[in-house]
């Protein structure tokens, strides 16, 4: 269903799916989940040379982490006010930070910082954050993945460009969404009675439901060739000083 509906893809060698199987693994270590299975988990590399995401399961603790699919991102582009480095982190995807959906809406630039209308925004909370302007320091920054503007922001996926949040191509915001792939926590509280307006009513969520999002750094020196940089005519798409939303 990945290959079928996601347009934007990254054709992962089966070694680097099994390097990142790696990373993933010791990340949810970390955080004391290294048992973690049955549920889709989706990690994000936020190295300049990477800027890409992954949907990973194994059915059991034992089992390998498997590769669903993987698009490119952006994610936080130091170097101006207000632009912080992506966090480091395992980040739960809960109700307690309930999501929004995108109004569709054009800033003062003609941005769509959301994306098209009725796009989902995976609100992940308050993070603590590398400030990337000024002196740099650690403050608090709204954690989302969120789709962006279609027709100017959307082909420049590949390179870092956002205030530190992961956008994501609006057709894998579109397939997460529709299967429920990070909405396990979503879901518990629908089956206890609740109405959560978020949640399409044709949604068809896999028993698999997840709820972490995971975001390392491969520490990559150069850009692999299964994760090419936009071209330069996706920048000329871009005119200088209209990319000021997240």
């Amino acid at each position: 269903m990945f290959s079928r509906q996601v347009t934007r893809r990254l054709n992962v060698p089966a070694a680097e799916q099994r390097a990142y199987a790696g990373r993933l693994q010791a990340a949810l270590r970390e955080h004391a989940l290294g048992e973690l299975s049955g549920e889709y988990v989706v990690m994000v590399d936020r190295n300049a040379n990477a800027q890409a995401l992954f949907i990973y399961f194994r059915a059991t603790p034992a089992d390998a982490w498997q590769m669903i699919g993987a698009s490119p991102v952006s994610t936080g582009r130091p170097g101006e006010f207000d632009h912080f480095v992506t966090p480091l982190g395992v980040f739960e995807h809960t109700p307690s930070n309930m999501d929004f959906r995108s109004e569709g809406t054009e800033n003062q630039n003609h941005i769509r910082g959301y994306g098209k209308r009725d796009m989902r925004i995976f609100d992940l909370g308050w993070a603590q954050a590398e400030r990337g302007w000024g002196k740099g320091g650690i403050s608090q920054m709204r954690f989302q993945m969120h789709a962006t503007d279609p027709d100017r922001l959307e082909p420049l996926l590949g390179v870092r460009h956002s205030k530190g949040c992961v956008r994501i191509p609006a057709s894998l915001n579109t397939f997460l969404d529709h299967y429920g792939i990070l909405d396990a926590e979503y879901a518990a509280l629908v089956d206890s009675g609740k109405s959560l307006w978020v949640l399409k009513s044709d949604r068809q969520i896999v028993p698999w439901a997840g709820r972490y999002i995971v975001v390392v750094d491969s520490e990559r020196k150069a850009r692999p060739a299964w994760s090419p940089a936009p071209s330069a005519k996706a920048h000329a798409r871009v005119p200088a000083g209209t990319d000021t939303a997240d």
